[in-house]
């Protein structure tokens, strides 16, 4: 599945360059300019998207640190 966290950081990396949206004056909720919902919208999906690849696409073997009781030896 690495292709696919490689394909959404691309994704991100071209949709957070909103050369086309420079000269929007259009607000949103009467308030808030568009470049910023924007924005926030590609920072939203940037955390929900590294969540799902840590939580689905994580190396089991990189859950423990080495120095670090496992769950069983804390019992």
């Amino acid at each position: 599945m690495k292709p696919a966290v490689w394909i959404f950081v691309g994704l991100l990396l071209l949709l957070h360059q909103d050369y086309w949206q420079w000269d929007n004056q259009r607000l949103l909720f009467g308030a808030f300019p568009y470049a910023l919902m924007y924005h926030m919208g590609i920072s939203l999906t940037a955390a929900l998207g590294w969540l799902l690849a840590t939580r689905f696409w994580w190396p089991e073997n990189l859950d423990h640190s080495a120095g670090s009781p496992s769950e069983s030896e804390k019992s």
